[in-house]
């Protein structure tokens, strides 16, 4: 398969400023989509999460970038990642204070939007710091596995390593900074734990896209 997809990616003539930009763009949509979601708690049965899900992909395409650009690359992805969340959390606080026209506000919009974006700063500054923790704790078991005990194991195995340690790290950090005080501390646990449940689903049903890049650059050299 990698063989393939290099094939592919060469025909695309794709160079590595232009892959660059492709899988750091998708990482911080990751992340972006992920932290405004947050601001939502679900329940599905008696698994109580926020709706973030789609940052559980964040840990694989994180090991995408390492495996294609190197673990600078993957530490830079994750800080602009970080810095980049800020910048949309200043943004979101100066729009709420802009004034609402009357119409629009008067259907509930604003006070809408205040309880939407109010509570996005703290989702985004709790996610901002499980995420630099979590996936630079990642990038480096994920290095350190591919330079040592794990050389030679199969691929998939530097997914579940890595992400068996991260997951857990994150699933912990984000519920306590973001919801501790609003929710009942008993919620807070149940929210770790299927946190942690649900990321290592989304690893199971995911780690095959570490095969999706090969080992040999899928860019050209200019």
């Amino acid at each position: 398969m990698q063989d393939r997809i290099h094939k592919l990616a060469s025909k695309l003539r794709l160079n590595k400023v232009q892959v660059t930009i492709i899988l750091a763009g998708v990482y911080i949509f990751l992340q972006m989509a992920a932290d405004i979601a947050a601001a939502k708690v679900i329940v599905i049965g008696k698994i109580v999460m926020d709706a973030g899900i789609i940052y559980s992909l964040t840990f694989t395409w994180r090991d995408l970038i390492h495996k294609q650009l190197g673990r600078k690359a993957a530490r830079t992805a994750i800080i602009l990642a970080g810095i980049i969340n800020v910048i949309m959390v200043l943004y979101f606080m100066f729009v709420v204070k802009l004034p609402a026209e009357s119409s629009w506000a008067d259907l509930g919009g604003q006070k809408a939007f205040e309880f939407i974006f109010g509570i996005v700063p703290r989702i985004v500054i709790a996610s901002i710091i499980a995420e630099i923790v979590s996936e630079l704790i990642d990038t480096e078991v994920y290095h350190r596995w591919t330079k040592g005990i794990g050389k030679n194991k199969p691929q998939w195995s530097r997914v579940v390593v890595s992400n068996s340690i991260s997951i857990p790290i994150d699933s912990v950090i984000f519920p306590l900074i973001a919801f501790f005080g609003t929710l009942p501390f008993s919620v807070l646990i149940i929210m770790m734990l299927s946190n942690i449940l649900t990321k290592a689903i989304i690893t199971a049903l995911s780690f095959w896209m570490i095969y999706l890049v090969p080992e040999k650059p899928i860019y050209v050299e200019d």
